[in-house]
């Protein structure tokens, strides 16, 4: 791609460390009661929770204004935020989680949920619920309002025929439209972890491309951006579309190359990969930098140096330590 370039051997030598690494982590099964249905619900709560807490998981925080909160004593940030927030909802109105609620979603119901007062709330209610209401209205006229009938339909194969595997069938709802598909695979790891499916193609899995996973990957120097590209992201330039599309595919390539060089999961490597960006490889403090922290340790992220720094370039290089890309008016990601 113009601009952007996949280093197959830095993807191929990160997947045998990546691999190696990932077993130190044990996979998440989703059923903490803090942010997910409790284990013991059937398969259409936790189909229709995941589909509508996935759609609204793209970009909560801004610069300068986090997505944060203290609730009792705990701090939730993120993603955190979001899922306790959202099993907090279904906990107390586990109505709203049905298509015929979803469809009649207004801003006020979005900023509502989503809100913790004098503290955090969604950047978009607006989108949020337009986004809501199409997920309810298609689900409706082409799925009879079930989650589960949507898996059903698709054969239970993430791809099949020209348009008829779940991912495909996904894109009919705007939340779920992004050209990487990003949500889709998140989703797809959530339903399949916590038993609603087997995905009878497991050749077709892809990580879902975040931004953890992209600063990983051009720290690595597992892709590698053209020099404009590069002092756009240094700059803190805001990428356009194409641009933002070329790179997230990219990344979803060398993932894949590394997936299959290790031998593992691209779920499970997204598993590892995500806590190592949130823990280790972080924005602002790498442990490469800041030194080992605790909770990166606790991930086998590093001792005494990063795990990772036999096969990354920026540990020794300054020029590939980016933060991240700039690309904030989307509900892709």
């Amino acid at each position: 791609m113009r601009g952007v370039e996949v280093d197959i051997e830095r993807s191929r030598a990160a997947g045998r460390v990546i691999a190696r690494l990932s077993t130190a982590v044990e996979p998440d099964a989703f059923t903490d009661e803090r942010y997910y249905p409790p284990a013991d619900a059937d398969r259409e709560t936790v189909a229709m929770y995941f589909l509508v807490m996935v759609a609204m998981d793209h970009r909560l925080s801004r610069p300068g204004r986090p997505y944060r909160a203290v609730i009792g004593d705990e701090v939730y940030e993120g993603a955190d935020l979001l899922y306790y927030l959202g099993a907090r909802r279904l906990r107390e109105d586990p109505e709203f989680f049905t298509a015929e609620r979803l469809s009649k979603a207004n801003e006020s119901d979005v900023r509502e949920w989503l809100s913790v007062p004098g503290q955090a709330s969604p950047p978009d209610p607006g989108v949020r619920a337009s986004l809501l209401r199409d997920l309810g209205l298609k689900l409706l006229r082409l799925y009879g309002g079930s989650a589960y009938a949507l898996i059903e339909e698709s054969g239970h194969m993430l791809r099949r025929g020209v348009a008829d595997g779940f991912i495909d069938r996904l894109k009919v709802f705007k939340a779920y439209q992004d050209p990487v598909e990003k949500k889709a695979f998140l989703l797809a790891k959530f339903l399949e972890r916590r038993g609603v499916v087997r995905f009878l193609d497991p050749e077709n899995k892809e990580v879902p491309v975040d931004n953890h996973l992209v600063r990983i990957a051009l720290r690595l120097g597992m892709v590698k951006l053209s020099s404009d590209l590069m002092e756009a992201v240094r700059l803190k330039r805001h990428f356009t579309p194409w641009e933002d599309i070329m790179l997230r595919l990219a990344v979803r390539e060398a993932y894949r190359i590394a997936a299959s060089e290790g031998g593992i999961d691209p779920f499970i490597m997204d598993d590892f990969l995500w806590l190592f960006g949130r823990r280790c490889c972080t924005r602002e403090k790498p442990v490469c930098r800041a030194g080992c922290r605790a909770k990166c340790s606790a991930i086998k992220g590093c001792n005494g140096g990063c795990s990772l720094a036999p096969v990354c370039l920026a540990v020794n290089n300054d020029a590939f330590m980016v933060t991240e890309h700039m690309y904030l008016n989307t509900w892709w990601y």
